[in-house]
């Protein structure tokens, strides 16, 4: 199947030769842009499921090291992010109207993905608010031979005692048709151009911090700032449902870094405790987003990630083969 070009920025990507950018739509007709990273003789596909604010440039560097390992890379733009559609007279506000919609954009991805025949098996990268994405993907049952996740937002950090007031903040706001307004201390700006570095939350690597930087300046569409009430509202929900149920019988491995200070990191090592054969991999000093670390970290986790995508492919072999 043909899909219409989308614009990349490829120069500041620095994905692997070959990569490009194309539109589809989800079944509610939400124009999505997917980013294809191809790799030569794959031995299979990741699926790679950004977080909140992020965009399929964002991955390039990642994809060009999965491309080096044997894995091709498939990359979305959810809806209200990125050059994909957003839904509010302010573009910058991180909104959605149901955390269920992000389940068309799944949909859609791995539709694109099987039109194109992309190399099989597929595996799944998620990260950050992409991890409670996948999360609730993968308890649907989607095709997917195992999965690594960084700093996953299986819960968002926050004081135990503001927690109840998150709740009901979210909550009246909505009711109260003020569910656009951005959270309380959020703005606009995109956080890699309104913080510096040595405040960020992000990264300990002054490198990647300008990388990340330079891709929102250079595309300002792709900026993106705080989230709506109403973003926080179903985040807050969904992450209270997905604990509820219990982990996949999946290969999986997750990373989060030391210095988290954005997702819960205790929802994250309940999860993993109780994830059949998973593991937890915690990077010493690491940031929230582990993948956009310095290089020996990168290294250490995509290494790590093809590892288990390798096993979990040779696995499904052994098991086909026998049965």
């Amino acid at each position: 199947m043909m899909h219409d070009a989308a614009p990349f920025l490829s120069e500041l990507s620095e994905g692997p030769e070959g990569t490009h950018a194309f539109w589809v739509e989800a079944i509610d007709a939400v124009r999505l842009r997917l980013a294809h990273f191809p790799a030569k003789s794959a031995r299979g596909t990741v699926l790679l499921f950004p977080g909140r604010t992020e965009y399929v440039e964002k991955y390039g560097r990642t994809a060009r090291d999965l491309a080096e390992r044997g894995y091709a890379t498939l990359c979305v733009d959810w809806r209200g992010q990125g050059l994909a559609d957003r839904f509010l007279a302010d573009v910058r506000t991180g909104h959605v109207a149901s955390f269920a919609d992000y389940q068309k954009d799944v949909d859609a991805m791995i539709a694109a993905a099987r039109s194109m025949d992309l190399p099989r098996p597929f595996h799944l990268l998620a990260h950050s608010m992409g991890g409670c994405i996948g999360l609730r993907a993968l308890m649907r049952g989607i095709d997917v031979a195992s999965v690594v996740f960084t700093g996953p937002m299986w819960g968002i950090q926050m004081a135990s005692t503001l927690r109840p007031a998150a709740w009901a903040l979210s909550w009246s706001g909505a009711r109260l048709g003020l569910g656009h307004v951005y959270t309380p201390g959020t703005r606009p700006d995109a956080y890699v151009v309104a913080e510096a570095f040595e405040n960020n939350l992000l990264t300990t690597d002054t490198e990647m911090y300008e990388y990340m930087r330079s891709h929102v300046m250079a595309e300002p569409r792709l900026q993106l700032g705080g989230p709506s009430l109403h973003w926080l509202h179903q985040a807050l929900g969904e992450c209270r449902d997905l604990a509820q149920r219990p982990s996949p019988s999946l290969p999986c491995v997750t990373f989060v870094g030391s210095n988290e200070r954005i997702v819960d990191v205790l929802r994250i090592r309940e999860r993993m405790a109780r994830w059949p054969g998973g593991r937890l991999e915690v990077i010493a000093g690491g940031e929230h987003e582990v993948l956009m670390e310095g290089r020996e970290i990168r290294t250490r986790i995509v290494d790590a990630g093809v590892a288990l995508f390798d096993a979990a492919a040779d696995g499904g072999a052994t098991r086909s083969a026998t049965a």
